[in-house]
């Protein structure tokens, strides 16, 4: 096999590579806002069909809106409160769901590109991912 040959074959496999990447990216943004819409409109079953009074109270609606609602936090509540089939846990779950999918595709491209050895991407993705992070350590120490 000919320098040329062989050039163009490792375009080729380079390119394809590229190609599979982008197909796995695409789907798991795909699943990533199904599942996210899956488990809001689960949460929203469950918390209705718990509080059938909902429908008819606006009063006892109200209480979503309220301040001291017991709506979980953090991932160990959304868990825990989850696993009890908490419509609020369940809805905090899908929208956790929702906020991490995007996250998990910047991850996905860092690995994809160091799969291609194209290091200026993987360092500026790199960058994009730990500002990402930082903001959520951020936003956590702000309150």
């Amino acid at each position: 096999m000919t320098q040329q040959t062989q050039s163009r074959q490792d375009h080729a496999d380079r390119k394809g590579a590229a190609g599979r990447m982008e197909v796995l990216i695409s789907r798991l943004l795909r699943w990533g806002v199904l599942t996210s819409m899956a488990l809001v409109l689960a949460g929203v079953a469950v918390l209705f069909a718990s509080h059938p009074d909902w429908f008819s109270s606006k009063e006892a609606l109200s209480a979503l809106t309220d301040p001291q609602a017991r709506f979980p936090h953090t991932l160990g509540q959304v868990a825990r409160q989850s696993a009890r089939l908490d419509g609020l846990a369940v809805v905090a779950a899908g929208l956790m769901v929702l906020i991490a999918t995007p996250i998990l595709r910047v991850a996905g491209s860092v690995v994809g590109f160091a799969v291609e050895r194209d290091w200026v991407y993987v360092a500026l993705t790199t960058f994009v991912l730990l500002a990402l992070l930082a903001s959520f350590v951020i936003g956590k120490a702000g309150g």
